[in-house]
């Protein structure tokens, strides 16, 4: 019986042992005791494990795959540090986010520091996207104004142009959004911004002045040429494309009172300025108009008629609340919303369409806002 159990203790003796060996090999092997090594870099999704990579994206997380990467202490993506997370580490995988930040110097390598002092330094493209211009605060504004173009990816030294080729002071510099002075060679077209990871132009139009159907420029029509602004006083918004509409008065609920518009006889020939593809295709167009409140439209209904053969006393409705706190603003609607809301096809007339800007809704409205360039232009540029 003595002679079992010691044979016993002697073979759990040689069994810790070896248990012990091949742990302290393991994590030897882990420790990084070879050359590290990197094979590739491949997204982290596992259904799309096979997928390789030779850059990404700010912020974008992967997968580098290797050998003794476990030692691993820094990874720089150009010349900025990305965090690691002990837990996103093992032998064989580095898991890491590529920094956000925007590298003061774009080499385009990946650098890995281990322990040992040792730097793998690889080729790694940061795919930075160009400039995306998504829209103005005012697509009207006058040399010497300050324009606020909005998107993204706007990263410094970034430079804004208009269409004619004269360069923009830039006044202030944000990720998404870019204020210029509107410099004086400004033409109307495209704006165009360029950074050192690519060049966008907009796909609107600066001072945009195709299609308009309703303009003080000079008055026409059956309603209120007293609304029209000629010459404003310092108490008056700013003129951006000469005349313009202002209504300065209480209007009380349900009271019928018209802006501007008319038949198309009274129009003339503004009147036809709307394309025949937007009245048969007006998915493909935007109604867009500058708008001006002094005071917050915050009640009644501003009923818009565009593209009739006669007035509709129910459709489209523009309703509150919009507040510009006294500057000018584009308002842009999709064409097809408003061709939805008159129930029934719009049709082609080539003698032109009627038009009416009229404020009749519930609620009394302490008025003073402003209204210039409605017009109806398309969607796509190249239109």
């Amino acid at each position: 019986m003595k002679k079992i159990h010691q044979t016993l203790l002697l073979l759990l003796s040689i069994f810790s042992i070896g248990v012990l060996y091949t742990s302290c090999s393991k994590d030897d092997q882990d420790a990084g005791g070879g050359e590290p090594l990197v094979k590739y870099v491949r997204v982290t999704k596992p259904e799309s494990a096979d997928s390789l990579l030779v850059g990404a994206g700010q912020g974008q997380l992967i997968a580098i795959i290797g050998e003794n990467l476990k030692s691993a202490t820094q990874i720089w993506f150009n010349d900025q540090q990305a965090v690691l997370t002990p837990t996103y580490i093992t032998n064989t995988t580095i898991m890491v986010r590529v920094p956000a930040t925007v590298p003061k110097e774009l080499t385009n390598t990946m650098r890995i520091v281990f322990a040992s002092g040792k730097v793998l330094q690889q080729s790694f493209e940061l795919q930075i996207s160009e400039p995306l211009i998504s829209s103005m605060v005012s697509e009207y504004v006058p040399n010497g104004g300050v324009a606020t173009i909005r998107g993204n990816f706007f990263y410094a030294p970034l430079k804004v142009t208009f269409t004619g080729g004269a360069e923009a002071e830039i006044v202030s510099l944000k990720d998404a959004e870019v204020q210029v002075i509107v410099p004086a060679g400004a033409q109307p077209g495209q704006i165009t911004i360029t950074t050192n990871f690519g060049e966008t132009q907009s796909d609107f139009m600066f001072r945009d002045s195709r299609n308009i159907f309703i303009s003080s420029d000079p008055f026409t029509g059956w309603w209120n040429e007293s609304y029209v602004v000629t010459n404003p006083d310092a108490d008056s918004p700013p003129k951006i494309n000469g005349n313009y509409i202002r209504v300065k008065k209480v209007i009380g609920g349900w009271a019928w009172t018209e802006v501007a518009g008319g038949p198309a006889t009274a129009m003339g020939n503004i009147s036809k300025s709307i394309p025949d593809e937007a009245i048969l295709k007006p998915e493909k167009y935007n109604l867009k108009f500058e708008v001006n409140t002094m005071k917050p439209y915050n009640n009644n209904a501003l009923k818009i008629n565009v593209g009739l053969q006669g007035e509709n006393n129910n459709a489209y409705i523009w309703a509150p609340p919009y507040d510009t706190k006294g500057k000018w603003q584009t308002v842009v609607i999709p064409f097809d919303e408003i061709a939805k809301s008159y129930g029934a096809p719009m049709s082609v007339n080539p003698n032109g369409y009627w038009a009416r800007l009229l404020f009749h809704g519930g609620g009394e409205l302490d008025a003073d806002i402003s209204f210039d360039n409605f017009r109806v232009v398309p969607k796509d540029i190249t239109n």
